[in-house]
């Protein structure tokens, strides 16, 4: 293969994605069957259906069952603003994962007393084993699931005390550090990281989204004078909402 040169597969795929963006082939079209595919570009049903693949895990087209594979439409995206800390007066567990102070919604919330996994207890700074609160939301916008969260707090910090239950007691539902102010733990910092995976069977059903999608996570952490209180996975879907944030200037 010379130096450029797409194996056959990749170059049919790019040549239907085109068409889908320039709107031959438009929102709801049925795609050119494997048959076709193979009789327009000359290639091999296994080359075909390699192609059909591609378009499939970018999440172009769809399957339906015993009616073939169309075009999605394609979700303009919408901002999901973020920034470090926000007004805990007044605030919902929806702008909590928010700064856009026009978010409206309405979420579920469900919490547990769990032990710690390797990689939670290192991002808490805990050993394995070590009891946590995990909490696990599903925040929807005009009844649609926008974004799924799972927070972890080390009952060493919450435990026996009034705010163990994020969403529950006296400061049920405030932000982090509101409630952790109330246990005399002064919250001083948060950080965010944000990469992309394709997303969990769950994930994808629980957010609408097609097998093989790609999902936005923003792993968040929040420390006090240096030690994590609290460690959250923020998924959302990466085809329908961008991430934007705002850094005050100091």
């Amino acid at each position: 293969m010379t130096f450029g040169e797409q194996p056959a597969y990749l170059r049919v795929a790019g040549d239907l994605r085109q068409k889908i963006v320039n709107g031959s082939l438009p929102p709801h079209t049925r795609l050119p069957s494997q048959a076709r595919i193979r009789e327009e570009y000359g290639v091999s049903d296994t080359v075909a259906l390699e192609a059909r693949k591609v378009l499939m895990a970018e999440g172009l087209v769809e399957g339906r069952s015993g009616s073939g594979t169309y075009v999605r439409e394609t979700p303009v995206p919408r901002r999901l603003a973020r920034s470090g800390y926000r007004p805990t007066s007044g605030s919902t567990p929806f702008k909590q994962e928010q700064a856009d102070d026009t978010a409206r919604g309405t979420w579920d919330s469900r919490s547990e007393q769990v032990e710690a996994s390797s990689a939670i207890a290192e991002r808490l700074g805990i050993r394995a084993g070590d009891r946590v609160m995990c909490t696990k939301y599903v925040y929807r916008d005009a009844g649609e699931t926008m974004m799924l969260s799972t927070s972890w707090e080390p009952l060493a910090v919450t435990g026996r005390t009034p705010v163990m239950l994020p969403e529950e007691g006296p400061l049920g539902g405030c932000g982090v550090v509101e409630r952790m102010a109330a246990i005399d733990v002064i919250v001083d910092n948060v950080t965010e990281e944000v990469g992309a995976r394709p997303g969990l069977a769950e994930e994808l059903m629980a957010l609408g989204g097609v097998p093989g999608h790609v999902v936005l996570v923003i792993q968040r952490t929040y420390f006090a004078s240096g030690r994590p209180v609290e460690t959250a996975d923020i998924v959302v879907p990466a085809d329908r909402y961008r991430i934007a944030y705002h850094l005050p200037v100091k």
